[in-house]
């Protein structure tokens, strides 16, 4: 569900926009998205929220919490570093589409 940015507000206590529409168009343009002018003003409103709600994390007392803490214990499901053969080049290469040499072909993509 959408909600507007007069709920967002209501509902984190956030005040004052933080965030205003030409922020959305400059993010939007970096990430070349086209977006209708509606659309600007629910984001802008929605990412406003987004930051007061962070802004009400940070009144959270965090003392004597671990930054890396979960809720359950949890171990390290890392394994150990340790030197094996590769693959080698040929089961490396089994799939490819297209090869040349020892290297996978790409379509060239720039003009």
């Amino acid at each position: 569900m959408l909600h507007t940015r007069g709920n967002y507000q209501d509902f984190f206590g956030v005040g004052a926009m933080k965030i205003t529409v030409a922020d959305v168009e400059y993010v939007a343009r970096l990430a070349r998205l086209e977006l209708t002018a509606g659309e600007k003003e629910q984001f802008a409103g929605q990412m406003d929220a987004i930051l007061g709600y962070v802004e009400k994390l940070k009144e959270v007392n965090t003392d004597g919490v671990v930054p890396t803490s979960h809720a359950v214990p949890m171990e390290n499901a890392f394994r150990a570093d340790e030197v094996r053969p590769s693959i080698g080049l040929h089961n490396a290469l089994a799939n490819a589409p297209d090869r040349s040499g020892s290297f996978f072909a790409v379509p060239k993509v720039i003009e």
